[in-house]
């Protein structure tokens, strides 16, 4: 059940609206951002504590949902990483040449254990500017990509 209704105001900060009050500056918060994005959300107010919990995205009415998504994808940047190109070294540090899903970037992988493995399939790569990296399925990369990330785990 949802007793509360999330708007934007001038400022372009969430305001959380519910029988208590009325917040501004709310920051949402994923639980669960790579294996469940949907699904628990906690509404932070400005001191950190929290407001409210979003069990589901999909229970929320549509216009909250679309500005709830909105900030999150401000917050959240993690670009997919679908195709790695060549490595400078198979010693570290070395610069990656990939693309991902929202373009062509370099990164600096400073240290192997800054590849960090999530499941049986899915990496998380943090290179060396504290951009994070995902690598969502290694068995869907080609040939030439899943080679060179032999080489690293």
């Amino acid at each position: 059940m949802i007793d509360f209704e999330l708007t934007q105001n001038t400022a372009g900060r969430l305001v959380l609206t519910c029988a208590e009050g009325a917040y501004a500056g709310v920051v949402p918060v994923r639980a669960f951002p790579i294996s469940a994005p949907g699904e628990g959300v906690s509404l932070l107010g400005e001191d950190g504590h929290e407001l409210r919990w979003v069990n589901s995205l999909s229970d929320l009415p549509e216009a909250s949902r679309q500005l709830l998504e909105a900030e999150l994808a401000r917050r959240e940047f993690m670009p997919e990483i679908t195709r790695i190109h060549q490595v400078s070294s198979f010693a570290t540090p070395s610069k990656w040449q990939v693309s991902t899903n929202r373009g062509n970037t370099e990164l600096l992988l400073k240290a192997e254990d800054h590849i960090r493995r999530l499941t049986h399939t899915t990496l998380l790569i943090t290179d060396g500017h504290g951009v994070s990296f995902l690598l969502k399925d290694i068995d869907t990369l080609d040939h030439h990509s899943r080679k060179l990330l032999d080489r690293f785990l």
